[in-house]
């Protein structure tokens, strides 16, 4: 793993659900993790993995997500907004992905958000209970986006 030591300095990655939260003002949103992503939206330390996008589209290709606006537009305008980061789908977090040295569900997109989080040495905000639980192993940093 890479990244800043200090974690308080630690960009935050954000798991697809927390983001759609966090966009349409979902109460589930915890209040330290809401404050926890707006400080890092204004310190430019917010990223979302280039996985996110596709995700959302397909929640909303099942009709498992609606929203307010066509998805283009939405993911554009979601990842318009200042301090948040777009992180690329380097070929060494997609091989990372199928190579997690602990075990985890086949979603591909979670498999590729902990390779993320692991590679950038990130902290993932989620409220994915299994997710939760690796962290709690100490396999990548997390926070609860329930609380």
């Amino acid at each position: 793993m890479t990244g800043s030591a200090d974690p308080a300095r630690r960009k935050l990655l954000i798991d697809t659900h927390v983001l759609i939260w966090l966009t349409e003002g979902d109460r589930q949103l915890g209040l330290q993790a809401l404050g926890a992503l707006r400080l890092a939206y204004r310190e430019h330390r917010a990223l979302v993995s280039a996985i996110t996008p596709w995700e959302i589209a397909l929640l909303v290709s099942k009709g498992r997500l609606r929203l307010g606006r066509d998805v283009l537009d939405w993911v554009h305008h979601t990842l318009e907004v200042p301090g948040v980061e777009l992180s690329a789908l380097e070929p060494q977090i997609a091989v990372a992905s199928t190579r997690l040295p602990f075990e985890i569900h086949a979603d591909p997109a979670d498999r590729i958000l902990v390779a993320t989080a692991r590679h950038l040495g990130a902290t993932l905000v989620t409220a994915d209970g299994p997710l939760l639980e690796l962290a709690r192993q100490g396999h990548f940093l997390a926070i609860d986006a329930g609380k």
